[in-house]
């Protein structure tokens, strides 16, 4: 069975939108900017045998501020740039929900977990999570992940302090995030 590492989108592979791109979300592709070092960072999970699976939540769609069509054409054109690099990433789980919602796969809740588990024919139990906020660190250890926190996305460093539940790691990128899940050998 292959090794399975879950990871967020915005401020982990790609730039975060927050604060620079209009209604704050990645509406079309010329806001998708890859982190420096993001692909390769992925083509060396594929290297060690992880599968990839992607984790975000892309709550700007429900919110009207850009469609399913806008999210699929940046989905399927950053899938290509990283299949270019090399990597591959085996699924890609969005949820498209507001807040108000109340969904069960909005992060923190785990819905979009669970889906990949049943979908996928796996089990999340020890793996990886990698993500930059304090929803992703939630989700992760609600479905018993181990949680990498990346400070290339949302959160500062001192934000974490007051966090009830704290991340395993917390790492500058991505890149120091996938060398953290390489050496535990104690990995499923």
């Amino acid at each position: 069975m292959d090794k399975i590492i879950f990871i967020d989108r915005d401020g982990v592979i790609n730039k975060d939108p927050g604060g620079w791109t209009e209604h704050n979300y990645v509406t079309r592709w010329e806001d998708f900017h890859f982190l420096p070092g993001a692909k390769e960072a992925l083509k060396l999970l594929n290297d060690n045998g992880y599968d990839i699976i992607m984790i975000s939540n892309q709550g700007g769609v429900s919110k009207r501020c850009f469609s399913q069509e806008a999210l699929d054409k940046i989905t399927d054109n950053m899938l290509r740039e990283i299949e270019a690099s090399g990597a591959k990433i085996k699924k890609v789980y969005y949820c498209v929900h507001h807040d108000k919602d109340n969904c069960a796969c909005r992060k923190p809740k785990t819905g979009l977990f669970s889906r990949a588990e049943k979908e996928l024919g796996i089990k999340s139990a020890g793996a990886y999570f990698i993500g930059d906020g304090k929803t992703d660190v939630q989700a992760g250890r609600s479905m018993g992940l181990k949680t990498v926190l990346v400070l290339s996305g949302k959160t500062a460093l001192e934000d974490i302090e007051g966090w009830e539940i704290k991340p395993d790691h917390i790492v500058k990128d991505l890149q120091e995030a996938v060398k953290i899940v390489i050496n535990d050998v104690g990995h499923p």
